[in-house]
C-alpha cells in the first residue's frame, strides 16, 4: 500500500516569475513531481518596436541551460542581441589623464558571444508556455501561511483564498521580499545602497555593432547595452546606476524636461560614442541593494534566485546567479540516490555547497567594483582608471574575466 507521505508531490516551487518558472521546469524534467504556487498575471502581446524595459544579459551557462530545457529555441530570435564585446571605460582622474579603458570580447574565450540580451517578459512567456505544456500544477494564488505537516506528511503551505498544498520540500524562488523564507524563519542580510537603478530604451544615432557599453562616471556606472534595431533605426537599453538623490530629481521631472535632461547627461558621459541618444521609453528606476541568506536550504525549504541573494547590476549577473541555483539544485535533486528523499538534509547541504563559493565570488567583485568606481578621492580615481588601463594590456588576466562571466 502507498503511504500517503510518498504520495506526495516532491516539490512546491513558490514564486512565478522567471527564477521559479524555470525551477519547476528544471525539476519536472528531472522526473520529480512539482507543484507551483504563485500569481498568473497576464502578460502583454509582443509588439513590433516595443521592448520590454527590463532585460538581462543572459551568459553562455544561462543560455545553454534554457538550451537543455528547450526554452532558448523558442524565443523569437529577432528579439535577442547578441554581446560580441564589452568597452569598458573610467572616469577622467584628477590630474586630467584620459578615462581608464578595458576592452573584452568573446574571441578571448573563443566563443562567438559574451551574453545575449534577452527581454524579461519574452523569457517568462516562454517559460510558461512549456510550463503548461509539462502539466505542472499551477495554483493561482498567493502564500498565506507555512508549516510542516503534521505525522510526517512533509510541509504545508496555505493560500489567501484558502486552499493547502503539500509537498516535501518548499522552493522559495518568490523575490527579494520573499514571503516563504520569512515564513521558514531563514535570516537576510541587506545593505541598501545609495544609489538607483534607472532603465531605458534609446534610439542611437550609431550602430552599436554588438558591443555593451559601460561608464564608471562621477554620477554613477552606466550601461549601454545592444538591442535589435527598430523601425527609428538603432537602439541599445540604457542601465544607469545613479546617486538615489540624482535618480529622484530626474524621475520626478516632467516628462518632456526628463528626456532633454537625461539626453544631455548621456552626451557628456559617453562623449558620442553611440552618437545622439534619444528616450524612446518611459524611466523606471528601482533601489539597489547588497542582499544573501547566509542560510540557502534548511528544514525542507531551499532559496533560489532574488530569495536568496541580490548584487549590484554593474555585472549583470543576477539573473545569471538564479538560473544557476536552479541548474544547482536540479543537478543535486536529480542525481540523488533512490534511497534519499528529496527533503534530505545532506542534499540541501550539497546544494548549497555548490552555490556558496560563485554566490561569494560575484558578491566579492561587484561590491568591490561598486565602492572602488564610487569613491571621489583623486588618488582612488587615479588607480582605477590605471588599474583597467593594466588589465587591458594583460591577455591571460582578460581571458579569465571573460571565462568568469561566461558561468554563473
Amino acid at each position: 500500500m502507498t503511504s500517503a507521505a510518498s504520495s506526495l508531490p516532491d516539490v512546491a516551487v513558490v514564486g512565478t516569475g522567471i527564477a521559479g518558472l524555470a525551477a519547476a521546469l528544471a525539476l519536472a524534467r528531472k522526473g520529480l513531481r512539482v507543484e507551483l504556487l504563485g500569481p498568473r498575471k497576464p502578460l502583454p502581446a509582443p509588439e513590433a518596436d516595443a521592448y520590454d524595459p527590463r532585460v538581462y544579459a543572459l551568459s553562455p551557462a544561462s543560455r545553454g541551460m534554457l538550451a537543455q530545457l528547450g526554452i532558448w529555441e523558442a524565443l523569437p530570435a529577432e528579439r535577442i542581441t547578441g554581446v560580441r564585446t564589452m568597452d569598458i571605460r573610467g572616469d577622467h582622474a584628477a590630474s586630467g589623464r584620459r578615462p581608464g579603458r578595458l576592452g573584452l570580447s568573446a574571441w578571448q574565450a573563443g566563443s562567438d558571444y559574451l551574453a545575449w540580451i534577452v527581454e524579461s517578459r519574452e523569457l517568462e512567456r516562454v517559460l510558461r508556455q512549456a510550463v503548461q505544456w509539462s502539466g505542472i500544477r499551477w495554483t493561482d494564488d498567493t502564500l498565506a501561511a507555512f508549516a510542516p505537516a503534521p505525522a510526517g506528511g512533509g510541509l504545508a503551505l496555505s493560500t489567501a483564498s484558502g486552499q493547502t498544498l503539500r509537498a516535501r520540500l518548499a522552493v522559495a524562488a518568490d523575490g527579494a521580499d520573499s514571503r516563504l523564507r520569512e515564513m521558514a524563519g531563514l535570516a537576510v542580510a541587506r545593505t541598501p545602497y545609495d544609489a538607483t537603478g534607472v532603465v531605458v530604451h534609446l534610439d542611437a544615432g550609431l550602430p552599436h555593432q554588438e558591443c555593451a557599453c559601460q561608464w564608471f562616471t562621477q554620477d554613477g556606472i552606466l550601461a549601454l547595452l545592444p538591442m535589435p534595431d527598430t523601425a527609428a533605426g538603432h537602439q541599445v537599453s540604457m542601465v544607469w546606476s545613479m546617486p538615489r538623490g540624482q535618480a529622484r530629481a530626474l524621475l520626478e521631472l516632467p516628462e518632456a524636461e526628463q528626456a532633454a535632461v537625461l539626453e544631455h547627461r548621456l552626451a557628456q558621459a559617453t562623449a558620442g560614442r553611440l552618437g545622439a541618444l534619444r528616450v524612446r521609453s518611459p524611466l523606471l528606476g528601482f533601489p539597489l541593494a547588497l542582499q544573501h541568506s547566509p542560510l540557502l536550504a534548511h528544514r525542507g525549504v531551499v532559496l533560489v534566485g532574488d530569495a536568496a541573494h541580490l548584487v549590484h547590476p554593474l555585472a549583470g549577473q543576477g539573473l545569471n546567479l538564479g538560473l544557476g541555483d536552479v541548474a544547482a539544485l536540479a543537478e543535486v535533486l536529480g542525481g540523488r540516490e533512490p534511497f534519499r528523499a528529496v527533503d534530505d538534509e545532506r542534499l540541501l547541504r550539497r546544494y548549497a555547497r555548490a552555490r556558496a563559493e560563485p554566490l561569494m565570488a560575484m558578491r566579492i567583485v561587484t561590491d568591490g567594483l561598486f565602492h572602488l568606481f564610487g569613491a571621489p578621492a583623486a588618488p582612488v580615481g587615479w588607480l582605477r582608471n590605471a588599474g583597467l588601463d593594466v588589465v587591458d594590456k594583460l591577455p591571460l588576466l582578460k581571458r579569465l574575466l571573460v571565462n568568469g562571466a561566461a558561468g554563473a
